[in-house]
């Protein structure tokens, strides 16, 4: 594939209702050369989760509500409220009147649309021939692709502002009748563009016939900003972020002890996804992989940084590089007929798949099977009660837990899980299990929830402290800020 001189760039939600304050510093760059960039941007912060349900704590959204209720218009209330909450965004980021105006209308337009495809859609779903669980994909899709459509609307107008030869790049597909596939769609929205003299504000949601949300849910936008990357050739792919990629948590073990990670690989992104850190989707990785683009994850407030490489490169040296944790739960099934039965879990997997659980890690040994899955608690009982009907002489039982993980491209040598767990007695945490794959990229401590935080700050002051830094075989020059800034290919 041919590269070129431009980078695809993405901003997160957090980021994006700040993007006032990244006007001068982002996209004007202080006054050097602005283009040939192309950014894909995230819904301002919190509106995909009024669009569809709480990331976290599961709060039910426009499309939760709607998919939960036959006849009522709840949902109805709650896309109100998301109409208020993307007028309020705006008008954090806007100044002028007209641009104000403008935004609102954009709002209206789409909101009401919206409204009245659902409302359509309820009506038709009451007669018999009709079931509304066939198109909840798409209400979906829909309904996530309005958080996109407006913050790239409203991101276009603040640029044409300063004076930006800015152009709104709406992959969403909005009243578009046809079925596209996704590199149909990106090539569309990026023909007859000039990079040299035209910034295109992209929506991360992108309207295709793969269906990115069945495939990809809520990590949908980092698909779309790699596969413009690999599509149009990008000499390197940006996550602009609220903060640095770092060691390990600044709010647990202090800011002054945390160091940013500055250079790593591939292997490691991976990693952090599997424990919720979300530094890149994996299927976005695996496309900036193939098409051997690195990807850099900047600070979007400190623009000076050049932030994180993520590239191929194996560590010149062993260490451990970041140590963070995720609450899990603790899946666990025993039998004593399991034994030596091959594909006994098959019914296991069956399940976590249907419910849409994420696997962290899992352990096993004759009679016992261990799953540790990242879901909400209502998923898993959902599971637990599948599990049971399928194993009637099993026992199956659930806890929550903690994962606690040391990552870095190469731990060979340095005897990480004996220092980590010598650390952990010290302080008079046992774990519950450990475990240490023979990549020796990552070590997984899992521990009650009360002891990830304490066992956080105990591991990366042990691992990745001064004291482990001056006893390492040596030290990797990768970490440092200014090391490996040369892809950064920018007129």
């Amino acid at each position: 594939m041919t590269k070129h001189a431009h980078t695809v760039e993405k901003i997160g939600g957090t980021s994006m209702s700040r993007s006032a304050e990244l006007l001068d510093s982002l996209f004007l760059r202080g006054g050097a050369d602005p283009y040939n960039r192309i950014f894909v941007v995230s819904a301002y912060s919190g509106i995909t989760n009024m669009l569809l349900e709480h990331k976290k704590t599961r709060e039910s959204g426009v499309y939760a509500r709607f998919s939960n209720a036959s006849h009522d218009r709840g949902w109805s209330d709650a896309l109100d409220d998301v109409m208020v909450a993307m007028n309020e965004a705006h008008r954090k980021v806007l100044e002028a009147p007209g641009d104000i105006r403008d935004a609102d209308h954009f709002v209206r337009e789409r909101v009401e649309g919206a409204r009245s495809c659902l409302i359509d859609l309820q009506r038709l779903c009451s007669y018999g021939h009709f079931r509304l669980n066939q198109h909840l994909d798409i209400i979906r899709e829909m309904l996530s692709g309005l958080g996109e459509s407006h913050s790239a609307y409203v991101t276009t107008l603040l640029l044409r502002r300063a004076g930006l030869h800015a152009r709104f790049v709406d992959l969403g597909g909005w009243r578009d009748e046809r079925e596209v596939t996704l590199e149909q769609r990106i090539e569309e929205g990026m023909r007859d563009l000039d990079l040299g003299s035209e910034m295109p504000i992209v929506t991360g949601y992108a309207q295709c016939s793969e269906g990115l949300m069945s495939l990809y849910d809520r990590g949908y936008s980092e698909v779309t900003f790699s596969r413009i990357a690999a599509q149009t050739g990008a000499s390197e792919a940006i996550i602009h972020k609220e903060f640095h990629l770092s060691s390990a948590d600044p709010k647990l073990v202090g800011a002054h002890n945390v160091r940013k990670l500055g250079y790593t690989n591939y292997d490691v992104a991976d990693q952090l996804s599997n424990m919720g850190m979300e530094a890149i989707h994996p299927s976005a990785a695996k496309t900036l992989r193939q098409a051997d683009i690195p990807l850099r994850v900047t600070n979007a407030f400190e623009p000076s940084d050049p932030g994180t490489l993520i590239d191929d490169s194996p560590a010149t040296a062993p260490q451990v590089e970041i140590v963070t944790a995720l609450d899990v739960f603790a899946l666990e099934v025993f039998a004593h007929e399991m034994v030596g039965v091959k594909g006994y879990d098959a019914k296991i997997l069956q399940s976590l798949t249907q419910h849409k659980v994420s696997i962290v890690a899992k352990s096993s040994n004759a009679n016992t099977i261990t799953h540790y899955v990242d879901a909400s608690l209502k998923s898993v009982k959902r599971v637990e009660r599948d599990l049971a009907e399928a194993y009637p002489g099993a026992s199956v039982t659930t806890r929550g837990l903690s994962v606690v993980a040391a990552i870095g491209r190469d731990l060979k040598g340095l005897n990480a899980l004996g220092t980590g767990l010598g650390a952990l007695k010290e302080a008079g945490i046992s774990p519950v299990a450990v475990q240490q794959g023979p990549r020796n990229v990552d070590i997984q401590f899992v521990l009650m929830r009360e002891d990830a935080d304490n066992a956080v700050k105990l591991l990366h002051a042990a691992l990745i402290g001064q004291e482990m830094a001056a006893k390492a075989p040596g030290k990797d020059a990768s970490t440092d800020a200014s090391a490996k800034t040369e892809p950064r290919l920018v007129a």
